[in-house]
């Protein structure tokens, strides 16, 4: 992409970037609500870890289960049974920023299935301050994509990755229900991009950081905080990780989610997304990049909206697992190419599987340098 003017920055949330002037600066994100704890621990005692693994520290607590309580001798009697198996809990097993930036960087180079310069012709056009995302004006006459070279659907992970895409019902509220084939669908996706470089990448970091034992535990444990379902609405089971990150939904009259460069150009080709402007334009000059962008998804408006543009699915897969798996529910300071990148995760906090682990609720780009 072109190389990007100075950032207008306008953030939901604040951060404050104590490492210095080299950190990626946060653009506006409006697009998530946000992910409501349970009242009064609903899931478990207040003495307990249990569903409780990881949370943020609250001082409220007679005990807690974040993961720096062993360093300050603060952690429930059941911290080390219920969450010390899943390595995130211990000082000395804690993945370091140094780590995080060196790790994103081999998933990085590993990814040789992303698009090539002439596989994409991107025309974001008109680009406007976050002042005025809220306008909800079609500032660009022309689609996004101009150009995509479909051949790379063809590939085995972008294949298995498309064929997720229409399992899903868009409104919240109303029930998942899989027929045996969509979740056989969900197993040969999760086949064909372990089988990939930058899987491998991250298998082996993770279990190195002794997260995970084996691959099939590893493999197992992707397939429940992304596919295992979880109520967003009623009392139905109406959403997943996977869905609301890759696939998009609809809440409240407003596209939630949908972060997803494939899924964005292939319903922008049945005339089901109408692209409106940018707010951010990543420095990279070959794919993937980053690209934050306000759009109409059939008749519904998504205010900011950030997605990779060019990576293949194991790419963003790997990256939003890393962060989640290492930095859930807060901010992740990655490096792409020698370029800062930070993502934001978010578990779901009203339910969980296993032994107290959380699903995902969400993924995104955050922030990235001017």
């Amino acid at each position: 992409m072109r190389a990007c003017v100075p950032l207008i920055v306008a953030i939901l949330f604040s951060l404050a970037w104590a490492e210095g002037p080299e950190e990626p600066e946060p653009f506006l994100e409006l697009e998530e609500e946000p992910v409501e704890a349970p009242a009064g621990h609903l899931y478990s005692a207040p003495s307990s870890c249990r569903d409780r693994c990881h949370e943020a520290f609250d001082r409220h607590q007679p005990c807690h289960c974040d993961p720096r309580c062993p360093e300050f001798g603060n952690c429930c009697t059941d911290f080390e049974s219920l969450c010390g198996h899943e390595g995130f809990s211990y000082s000395s097993d804690a993945i370091t920023k140094e780590e995080l930036q060196s790790i994103s960087e081999k998933i990085y180079r590993a990814d040789v299935n992303k698009a090539q310069k002439a596989d994409i012709i991107l025309n974001s056009q008109n680009r406007i301050s976050p002042s005025e995302t809220r306008d909800q004006v079609d500032r660009c006459p022309e689609p996004l994509f101009t150009y995509v070279n479909e051949k790379l659907f063809s590939k085995p992970t972008y294949a298995a990755f498309i064929n997720l895409l229409n399992n899903y019902q868009r409104a919240t509220g109303r029930g998942e229900h899989f027929s045996a084939q969509q979740l056989a669908e969900q197993d040969v996706f999760l086949r064909e991009v372990m089988r990939t470089a930058v899987m491998k990448e991250l298998y082996g970091f993770l279990r190195h950081q002794n997260r995970y034992g084996s691959e099939q535990e590893f493999v197992d444990d992707l397939k429940n905080m992304w596919f295992g379902l979880y109520s967003r609405g009623n009392e139905e089971e109406d959403s997943s990780g996977f869905e609301h990150v890759f696939s998009g939904e609809i809440k409240k009259g407003k596209v939630t989610g949908f972060h997803n460069w494939i899924r964005f150009y292939m319903q922008e080709k049945e005339g089901l997304v109408d692209y409106y402007s940018h707010i951010y334009d990543g420095p990279w000059d070959s794919y993937p990049d980053v690209l934050a962008m306000q759009f109409n998804w059939d008749g519904y408006y998504k205010e900011v909206g950030s997605a990779f543009i060019g990576s293949s699915p194991e790419f963003e897969f790997a990256l939003y697992s890393l962060c989640f798996i290492a930095r859930p529910g807060k901010v992740c300071q990655l490096s792409l190419g020698g370029y800062p990148l930070a993502i934001q995760t978010y578990p779901w906090d009203k339910s969980t599987y296993g032994n107290g682990k959380k699903y995902i609720a969400t993924a995104y780009v955050v922030s990235s340098t001017q």
